[in-house]
């Protein structure tokens, strides 16, 4: 049976009462891909749609917004959550649902799809990241361009204050960005999102702060 990181709701207490919040996730449950590289074909497993709907119902406060990638499962995801959070009244409102480019790939990091996707394929999803974040990679902008562009993305999305936007991505994009706000210049499997695996974020005094896997973080965001 899928579950929840054991971490994730630990971030719960330390998420500011009176500030905008965002959560940026992976999407729910998906299924196998058989190659090893999951493509934009591959759904939700029903158990997915399950996990998503209960964890919409426990969000820690009113949702104003959903977001999302227009790969399916993504789009899925925000759905399932929506319809959980309005059986509890976190979400009094029906689904209006952005589909973001920002939040799929090409249209974050990769710039040049054509150019970077064998690679991919050769490097393998770990690996792929970290040498997007030594800063070697062609046709993928450098790291802190990519902070500063989903920075940007979230600033422009700021649900009011004491509610939460609903952000459901990839985990290739929510990996790259989680190591680049800590500065990391490698990762390793032990840090791969898991499924329904979220980042919190909100902004305050010029500075971006964040809490993932119950640890808290700040930095002013590249200017």
């Amino acid at each position: 049976m899928a579950r929840l990181h054991p971490r994730l709701e630990d971030a719960l207490p330390l998420l500011p009462a009176n500030r905008p919040v965002h959560l940026v996730t992976r999407h729910s449950v998906r299924e196998l891909a058989r190659n090893g590289f999951a493509d934009y074909r591959l759904p939700l497993t029903p158990e997915g749609v399950a996990m998503a709907r209960d964890w919409g119902r426990r969000m820690p406060r009113s949702v104003s917004a959903f977001y999302s990638s227009p790969v399916g499962r993504c789009v899925d995801t925000a759905v399932a959550m929506h319809e959980g959070g309005r059986e509890v009244g976190l979400v009094s409102h029906e689904l209006l649902l952005d589909h973001e480019p920002c939040l799929v790939e090409p249209g974050c990091y990769v710039q040049d799809i054509e150019r970077v996707g064998p690679l991919f394929f050769e490097l393998g999803a770990v690996g792929f990241v970290n040498r997007h974040l030594r800063g070697d990679l062609q046709g993928v902008l450098a790291p802190e361009a990519g902070l500063r562009k989903m920075g940007e993305y979230l600033l422009a999305r700021e649900p009011v204050p004491g509610a939460m936007a609903v952000h459901v991505t990839h985990d290739t994009i929510l990996a790259a960005f989680v190591a680049g706000l800590m500065a990391r210049s490698e990762i390793s499997d032990q840090d791969w999102p898991w499924m329904m695996e979220g980042l919190w974020l909100w902004f305050d005094d010029g500075e971006l702060h964040w809490v993932w896997r119950g640890e808290p973080g700040r930095r002013t965001l590249p200017g």
